[in-house]
């Protein structure tokens, strides 16, 4: 019937693996709930005891591999025909998740995202950054993700039949961090794989640190230089890399690159205050990838 696919990464998975489970036995389905730690430093201990719940296992990796490659190897590892890919540091919105997913599955079911929403409760100020682009950014209405099929899916709360995912794989490629999820959802795309979208979230609690939410969001501007210059991935592909090619057709790309440089310690004294903009963010994350190329062709 149901695997449940968790990759994890320096976080305490027990109680979400404890919710689902519950979920699931109340159901009376045949399910496993696969939980694989990508070589933490953190919450070991606590997780190494979902091997001890029923019908769960937690295995940790030998080696790093990223979150791609983790989900891939957790899919072969599954018996069941349908696969749920979560997030480590969600939980479901509500005592019905796995019903609601249960009760639409069909022989033509392919694919079926749930949404996600954000913690209602205002986060520190240290913290704002993280949870506005999430509340504003990733948090979109069904109405919504039923006229975008493609540009609002989240490789998470993603439910899908396994062989679609072992003959759509995610990109093994891709070794740091970011844009794995677009590239797997264009795959999708390009082979013609419906996407259902329905209303059952799940809530994701993300309470990163604005710096280090900063310092994911240049990891990732790093990744997508590089898929962009390896052409695995098209200009095309992101709002930020389809204005950047606008930028270079007017030879503003050194002009703009210096300007982010210029100001980068004001774009950040915006972006850790109480009251973070997201337009400065969109323009942090264009800055920087106009001065990573900018400097490839000085």
């Amino acid at each position: 019937m149901l695997s449940i696919l968790i990759p994890t990464y320096n976080y305490n998975v027990v109680p979400l693996v404890l919710e689902l489970q519950k979920q699931a036995e109340s159901l009376g389905i045949d399910y496993e709930i696969l939980v694989q730690d990508d070589v933490s430093q953190l919450f070991v201990n606590e997780n190494s005891k979902i091997s001890s719940f029923s019908n769960c296992n937690f295995s940790i990796n030998p080696e790093n591999l990223g979150r791609g490659k983790n989900i891939n190897l957790l899919c072969t590892k599954s018996k069941y025909d349908y696969v749920l890919i979560l997030e480590a540091d969600a939980l479901p919105e509500n005592e019905f998740y796995l019903k609601n997913y249960i009760e639409i599955l069909s022989k033509s079911t392919t694919v079926i995202f749930g949404g996600v929403k954000y913690p209602t409760i205002i986060p520190p100020k240290e913290k704002m950054l993280r949870w506005k682009y999430g509340k504003n950014r990733e948090t979109k209405s069904l109405k919504h993700r039923l006229k975008n099929e493609y540009d609002f899916v989240f490789t998470w709360n993603l439910l899908l039949k396994k062989d679609i995912l072992l003959k759509n794989p995610f990109p093994e490629f891709i070794k740091e961090y970011g844009y794995e999820d677009l590239i797997f959802i264009k795959n999708l795309q390009h082979n013609s794989v419906s996407v259902l979208h329905i209303e059952n979230p799940l809530i994701h609690y993300n309470f990163e640190f604005s710096i280090d939410f900063i310092k994911k969001t240049e990891r990732a501007v790093q990744t997508l230089s590089h898929l962009i210059d390896t052409k695995k991935m098209d200009y095309k592909d992101t709002r930020l890399t389809s204005t950047y090619l606008v930028l270079k057709k007017l030879h503003l790309i050194g002009l703009v690159g210096a300007f982010y440089i210029k100001t980068k310690q004001q774009l950040l004294s915006n972006l850790l205050s109480e009251n973070p903009n997201l337009y400065v963010l969109d323009f942090y994350k264009l800055g920087y990838f106009c001065s990573l190329q900018f400097s490839k062709n000085v």
